[in-house]
């Protein structure tokens, strides 16, 4: 069996981490490899929002740090992860919760890309997403915590596949 080993693809709201994860992840499957894709929102997510950032983090590690040890038990050796990281003590958490090799990969997409992504999501929900992407990349939030940083203006396999052959996942 492979070592397991993760890549955790971050980026502003509208950047494509999830639309770039499950390409990867499409990939992979046509490859016939052992992986899993999560969206590492949804290990975080108790609402209502109570603006506690730390608790989030710590509530997401305590999740995949349950539930990681059951993929490598059915021998899943590639994990796909997608979350907006802001610290470096939170890349340190999920790797710490994840207990495998970790590459982090930046999507960056100008900020017109990421209006035009959302703009068919008209939810009070997107226009918030909006804003604080707008927030984000005029605070550079996040930036230098990554391995790499690819630009998310191109076909989604495009990118999938130069994240691929960046981790040597051809």
């Amino acid at each position: 069996m492979s070592q397991a080993e993760g890549v955790l693809i971050t980026g502003v709201y509208g950047s494509g981490k999830s639309s770039v994860g499950a390409e990867i992840a499409y990939l992979l499957e046509q490859q016939e490899r052992r992986f899993t894709l999560l969206d590492l929102d949804h290990l975080s997510w108790a609402g209502p929002d109570t603006c506690d950032r730390a608790a989030e983090i710590e509530l997401l590690s305590q999740n995949l740090a349950a539930i990681a040890p059951n993929f490598r038990r059915i021998s899943v050796t590639l994990f796909v992860l997608a979350y907006f990281v802001r610290t470096a003590s939170e890349v340190q958490a999920i790797r710490a919760a994840l207990d495998l090799p970790l590459k982090v990969v930046r999507l960056t997409v100008p900020l017109a890309v990421i209006e035009q992504r959302l703009a068919s999501d008209v939810t009070g929900g997107r226009r918030d997403d909006l804003r604080e992407a707008a927030k984000q990349i005029a605070t550079a939030e996040g930036l230098g915590l990554e391995d790499v940083t690819i630009v998310n203006d191109r076909p989604v396999h495009v990118v999938a596949q130069e994240i691929m052959t960046f981790l040597g996942w051809p």
